[in-house]
């Protein structure tokens, strides 16, 4: 065995439906390959025929016709027109026989008996007449035969990633009247700490909120990043804290002496140990979210990709702000109403499943400090198959 890269391709279709969380739930719990890289596409047309130019290579008849088939329907529903232009998404995975798994849990395009086990069993759709003319067909994802597949097509995509991927805002048409706006979500790192249903959980809430996902990108917070993230919340934590840490510190001497404290030694208390247990609280959530204290993290090293991942997805759509935070909840896990993210999968006010902008001048700052527009997929994809 050995560690290969591989990808899927959701189709247009799959995503219009929201149906992306569920297809990445089964992608990361059934294989166990690490998600890597992910970027959103509105491709060209001179992407999609690159694409589709070496997808008929069989010499059986059978195969060949179902090859074709894929072809067409590439054609036709990746390909751009002057009303629609289809955003796709492509997820990357890297592990032992990458391709072979990725391949067992996208299924085969013809599956006389659908029960559910593969992608396509669940998603997808190949219906014919009595006579055996296919009448309708959705493959729901897309992924390589083989290993020379998947690197020729991921170079390929990674190729026109630039000028094809991104933030594919321009994709999704709305009425002038319309609340238009950007907004960011992370799925923290707490899902991610084995491979599980959780990532593509928590978008499957998300998708409630009637929102198109424009951007995607698997990231790792460097140190400084979440300091400049997270700056804003150090202030508020210093100042919240002053009064229970005197409290509790009253408290502590008190049983400790024997001697009764006064209100306003409690006051005093909590103006020195308030701030200092609030950055305590903060740089824990800087490791939270990059692996390492803020004060542990020698200089050099600040900038530098995190231990941990995340996922960056940005949403666009009419009040797209205010529809995320209520699908999301309240910071505190007990606190969150039934069905919201944070009651489903949050466990702390810090280990909590996602985070989302809370007015749309804060997701235009955090998406600049984490950089979701960068093609890390394109640096991936180029550097694993230069060596």
């Amino acid at each position: 065995m050995s560690e290969e890269l591989s990808y899927v391709l959701v189709t247009p279709y799959s995503i219009r439906k929201s149906r992306t969380g569920a297809i990445l739930s089964r992608l990361i719990s059934r294989t166990a390959l690490e998600l890597v890289a992910a970027r959103i596409f509105a491709p060209s047309k001179a992407l999609v025929e690159a694409f589709t130019d070496t997808l008929v290579t069989s010499d059986s008849p059978s195969h060949r016709g179902v090859q074709e088939l894929l072809k067409d329907y590439v054609l036709t529903n990746f390909s751009p027109n002057a009303d629609y232009h289809p955003r796709v998404l492509m997820l990357v995975f890297k592990g032992d026989n990458a391709v072979e798994k990725i391949r067992g849990a996208v299924g085969h395009i013809l599956h006389d008996d659908p029960v559910g086990h593969t992608i396509r069993e669940t998603f997808g759709d190949y219906i014919t007449d009595k006579g055996g003319s296919v009448t309708y067909f959705e493959p729901a994802a897309l992924a390589p035969r083989d290993a020379e597949t998947a690197k020729h097509d991921l170079l390929l995509w990674a190729q026109y990633s630039d000028k094809d991927g991104g933030i594919m805002e321009s994709a999704v048409h709305f009425a002038p009247s319309e609340n238009v706006e950007k907004t960011l979500v992370l799925i923290k790192p707490d899902n991610f700490r084995e491979p599980s249903t959780r990532p593509g959980g928590v978008m499957d809430v998300f998708s409630r909120s009637g929102l198109y996902i424009v951007g995607f990108k698997v990231h790792r917070m460097s140190v400084a990043q979440a300091e400049q993230f997270y700056g804003p919340v150090l202030e508020v934590l210093q100042e919240k804290l002053k009064e229970p840490v005197g409290n509790q510190a009253a408290k502590a001497l008190e049983a400790e002496f024997g001697l009764p404290i006064s209100a306003e030694t409690r006051a005093k208390l909590g103006e020195v140990l308030g701030p200092i247990n609030g950055r305590e609280n903060w740089e824990q959530i800087v490791k939270f979210m990059a692996g390492r204290k803020p004060s542990d993290c020698p200089q050099e090293l600040r900038n530098s990709p995190g231990t941990e991942k995340c996922i960056a997805l940005v949403y666009q759509g009419a009040d797209a702000v205010r529809k995320t935070r209520e699908v999301l909840g309240p910071t505190d896990p007990s606190k969150a109403p039934p069905g919201s993210i944070r009651r489903e999968f949050g466990k702390t006010i810090m280990i909590n499943a996602a985070h989302a902008s809370d007015s749309a001048e804060n997701a235009a700052r955090e998406m600049a400090i984490i950089g979701v527009s960068e093609n890390n997929f394109k640096s991936l994809v180029e550097d694993w198959f230069s060596h």
